[in-house]
């Protein structure tokens, strides 16, 4: 019972901002998260989820794929391009299963994709990967490799003295490549070492991510630096 007591009490800090229109889904998920000690804030549309960031700024937001004013990847594009809100770990929820729609999903800028009917024990494991991953970062490092340096405080990239901005998925992304230039990764092994062990993600998350990541690095001609190799997965190589 203690460490039930301990678990919650360090998570309580923790704010989760649920963004769904649908009151019965967001009184289940206010009900499940409450239960682990987070604190959660709900909101049914665009500007229920302005005030609420403005109020306090939540350390993840879930993201109803459709909203009645507007929908959660343009919402989720749109916080990306905040530095208020753009590292800010983000789940999206929604009834679309097909591949496609998963890579758009994950393409406006989402850090995790889950369909309902929602999985709560699922998606409290996603929950608990991406705040930990949040905070792994320490604001004083500092990577540097071939034209590239990584600033974690700033979530920025510069190569040759331009800036990049990062979201956070690519930030720690391109930090594990980074850190481990030639050598060769699988999927599965970046899933563990970047979204972490016992993650619910499909493969294909990997490749999405890898390709957000060389449409940032291509601008600026260093796109290649990532490679495919073929029947294994990818490596940082210059």
């Amino acid at each position: 019972m203690a460490n039930k007591t301990k678990l919650a009490d360090s998570l309580t800090q923790k704010t989760i901002l649920c963004v769904e229109d649908e009151a019965s889904i967001r009184d289940m998920l206010r009900f499940s998260l409450e239960r682990e000690g987070y604190r959660v804030e709900g909101a049914e549309n665009r500007l229920e989820m302005s005030e609420s960031i403005s109020r306090q700024r939540p350390d993840l937001i879930l993201m109803d794929w459709m909203l009645p004013d507007a929908s959660g990847p343009q919402l989720v594009k749109e916080l990306r391009s905040e530095s208020y809100t753009r590292d800010i770990p983000i789940i999206m929820l929604t009834a679309k299963a097909d591949e496609q729609d998963m890579i758009k999903g994950l393409d406006s800028g989402a850090d995790d994709y889950v369909t309902k009917p929602v999985s709560l024990k699922s998606l409290n494991a996603r929950i608990k990967a991406l705040l930990r991953r949040a905070e792994a970062f320490n604001p004083d490092d500092s990577i540097s490799y071939d034209r590239l340096n990584l600033n974690l405080a700033s979530q920025t990239l510069s190569i040759d003295d331009m800036q990049i901005s990062l979201g956070s998925t690519e930030l720690k992304l391109l930090k594990f490549f980074m850190q481990s230039p030639e050598r060769i990764f699988s999927r599965a092994q970046l899933l563990d070492h970047v979204w972490g062990q016992n993650n619910y993600l499909d493969e294909r998350t990997v490749d999405v991510h890898i390709l957000r990541l060389r449409k940032l690095l291509k601008p600026n001609a260093a796109d290649h630096l990532i490679k495919t190799v073929r029947g294994s997965g990818y490596k940082f190589s210059v």
